[in-house]
């Protein structure tokens, strides 16, 4: 019943508190507020678009402090890569198989290859069994493959408990 009447209830309890910090604490205000924020989540919840939830916070947080300390290394390496010859790169394609599955794990996935330096998300595969990688520098395609596998889709896998 509650479901019902308050859908996204963290949706409620954000928009009353940006209502009351935007204006006089009176009491026609908060009854606006609570109002709208009532309202606002009940016609909005039919268009949200469901996703996997983080089942593991702890590892989440982790993954981030690890994707961030893998984008500052790979900002040298890349810096490094981009200040010697250009005859030393070598640039390519690869498609990574993927285990992972859902949107958002997908979404999350790609968008962490796209923020470490050196390597962009190209595209999705139509079966979204594949996603194609551009790698700025390429000694071997397998171990590339085995490391965004084993650093990022497997910490991933375990996160969205997918």
């Amino acid at each position: 019943m509650l479901k019902r009447i308050f859908p996204m209830p963290l949706h409620t309890l954000i928009l009353i508190g940006v209502w009351m910090l935007l204006n006089e604490f009176t009491m026609g205000h908060l009854v606006l507020g609570l109002v709208l924020a009532t309202i606002i989540p009940w016609v909005t919840a039919p268009l949200s678009n469901p996703h996997h939830r983080i089942k593991k916070p702890i590892k989440a947080f982790l993954y981030i402090i690890m994707v961030l300390a893998d984008i500052v290394v790979s900002n040298f390496e890349v810096a490094g890569r981009i200040l010697r010859p250009n005859r030393q790169l070598r640039p390519g394609l690869i498609a990574l198989p993927l285990d992972l599955t859902g949107q958002f794990p997908l979404a999350v996935l790609a968008s962490t290859i796209s923020l470490t330096p050196g390597t962009v998300s190209l595209d999705f595969s139509e079966d979204m069994k594949w996603l194609y990688i551009h790698a700025l520098h390429m000694d071997d395609e397998q171990s590339l493959i085995q490391r965004i596998k084993s650093r990022y889709e497997t910490p991933l896998k375990e996160i969205f408990a997918c």
